[in-house]
């Protein structure tokens, strides 16, 4: 296991992890499946996220207390199977801003091709979390990535539902500064580069499309 990657070993995500995996689970309990594990991953990516002092009146005296800095943090989906994590982040973090970075896998060559990408004003000064629920190849996450370092972000961490061992080699390959949270490391990847055992195609079963 690469340094920068945690994965998060407990029982609660194990067990919503095994009902997401079941291919009898309907596109209903799927997409608050996703949502679910995406706020305990949320916990655990958000937990070195910088802080300032605050004042505040108790109903006894004033006390200082520490509090997330106002926009300091930018949810970037990547499209579409990533917005599907979005309503997660937002159930512990309501007011972090969103982008949006539009991937599709190309069928015959594997790689991701950009098509959309809009960004909260200010992202070179935000932690920026890139989301989707699978990191396959790691070729989307890199894509991803490479854009938000043009665009200017420093900080940057990727959160994943399920990892192979492959996408987080070649992730870690291409950005070694990244960190990786994810909810379970998987087997590997198939000769159509789909994780196994997996979950299927994650976009498909969020939004109903096979």
């Amino acid at each position: 296991m690469q340094k920068n990657v945690t994965v998060i070993n407990h029982p609660l995500i194990s067990h919503k992890v095994a009902l997401l995996r079941d291919k009898n689970t309907n596109t209903k309990q799927f997409r608050e499946l996703v949502e679910e594990i995406s706020t305990l991953l949320t916990y655990e990516a958000f937990k070195d996220i910088p802080t300032i002092t605050v004042e505040v009146e108790t109903p006894l005296e004033r006390t200082q207390q520490q509090m997330i800095a106002e926009n300091s943090v930018a949810v970037i989906p990547i499209l579409r199977a990533g917005l599907g994590m979005v309503n997660g982040v937002h159930t512990l973090f309501p007011t972090a801003k969103v982008g949006h970075i539009g991937m599709y896998r190309d069928e015959e060559t594997c790689r991701p091709q950009e098509y959309y990408c809009k960004l909260p004003q200010g992202i070179e000064n935000k932690i920026c979390i890139v989301l989707d629920p699978m990191l396959a190849t790691g070729g989307s996450a890199i894509a991803a990535v490479d854009l938000l370092k043009q665009k200017g972000a420093k900080n940057i961490k990727c959160m994943h539902l399920i990892a192979a061992p492959e996408g987080i080699k070649a992730l870690h390959g291409a950005h070694p500064d990244i960190q990786i949270y994810c909810a379970v490391q998987d087997r590997q990847l198939n000769e159509h580069n789909y994780i196994l055992p997996g979950l299927g195609d994650a976009g498909d079963r969020l939004f109903g499309t096979k």
